[in-house]
C-alpha cells in the first residue's frame, strides 16, 4: 500500500484531481482507494472510501469550542492526530495498492502543523509521496511563481517526502501562457529575465532574492502539467510514483 498525497493551496485543484486520477487508475486496472483528511469540506468531487468527517465535523468543533471557522479547522487538524488510531484501522482493513489522500484546503493547516507529521508517520512515511498542485491563476506573473515555487520547496522540506510538481488547470491556461510558466520552471534564467523586465518596486526585489535562493536549492528543473478536466498528465503522475516508489518499474499494474 502506497500513500500519494495531493497538497496545494486553496483551489488549486487537489479534490476534482484526486477523483480523475482515482477514475483513470480504475480504467488502467491499478487498484487504489480515496482517503478525506479535510473535515471542513462541504462536497467532494469524488466518492470517499475513507473520510475523516466520520470521526471529526468542523460544525461539531465549532459549537463545541466556541470557535469560527478558521480556530475549529486548527482544532480539528489537531484532533485529526488524535483520532489517527481509528483511522489506520480502518485503512488496514484494505487490500489496496495506492492510497490517495485530499488534504485540507488550507495548506498551513497540513504541511505546517505537528499534526501532520504525525499522521504521515502513521499512515507510513516510508511509502508516501506527494503531489503539489502550483495554482496557475498565482503563477502567472514572476512574482507569484516563486512565491508558489517557495510554497512547494517548504512542504517538502516540512514533510520530507518524495514530491512531483504539478501545474494544475491547464485548461485554464492559453497555449502562450502555459508555454511561459513551463520555461520558467525549466529555464530559471527566463524566469531571472522577467523579473528585470517588471518595475523595480521593493516587491519585486524581494522575489528576485527568493528565486536565487530556491535556484541554489534545485527547486526548478522539472513540473509536469496536468488537467482534471482534460485528463492529461494523469499518467505522468502515475510514471514518478512508480520511480519513487519502485525505481521506475511498472511493478503495481495488474
Amino acid at each position: 500500500m502506497r500513500n500519494i498525497y495531493f497538497v496545494g493551496t486553496a483551489g488549486s485543484g487537489k479534490s476534482t484531481l484526486v477523483g480523475t486520477f482515482k477514475q483513470w487508475l480504475d480504467d488502467n486496472g491499478i487498484d487504489a482507494i480515496t482517503l478525506n483528511l479535510d473535515p471542513g469540506t462541504d462536497k467532494l468531487a469524488y466518492s470517499a472510501d475513507i473520510d475523516i468527517r466520520e470521526w471529526i465535523s468542523l460544525g461539531e468543533v465549532m459549537d463545541e469550542y466556541s470557535l469560527g471557522p478558521n480556530g475549529a479547522q486548527i482544532v480539528a487538524a489537531d484532533l485529526m492526530a488524535m483520532n489517527i488510531h481509528k483511522l489506520t484501522s480502518v485503512l488496514n482493513e484494505y487490500k489496496t495498492k495506492y492510497v490517495l489522500i485530499d488534504t485540507p484546503g488550507q495548506l498551513e493547516l497540513f504541511a505546517f502543523r505537528e499534526s501532520s507529521n504525525m499522521i504521515v508517520n502513521a499512515l507510513g512515511k516510508d511509502r508516501s509521496m506527494i503531489a503539489y498542485l502550483s495554482d496557475p491563476m498565482l503563477c502567472k506573473r514572476p512574482n507569484g511563481f516563486v512565491s508558489s515555487m517557495m510554497l512547494s520547496a517548504l512542504v517538502q522540506f516540512r514533510l520530507q517526502l518524495p514530491m512531483i510538481n504539478l501545474l494544475s488547470k491547464m485548461d485554464t491556461l492559453s497555449e502562450e501562457e502555459s508555454d511561459r510558466m513551463m520555461d520558467w520552471f525549466e529555464n530559471p534564467d527566463t524566469l531571472y529575465g522577467d523579473f528585470l523586465d517588471e518595475d523595480s518596486d521593493p516587491q519585486t526585489v524581494v522575489g528576485m532574492e527568493l528565486f536565487k535562493a530556491l535556484e541554489s536549492t534545485g527547486v526548478f528543473g522539472g513540473i509536469r502539467g496536468v488537467s482534471a478536466e482534460e485528463g492529461t498528465g494523469l499518467e505522468e503522475i502515475y510514471a514518478y510514483a512508480q520511480l519513487a516508489f519502485f525505481g521506475g518499474e511498472d511493478a503495481e499494474r495488474d
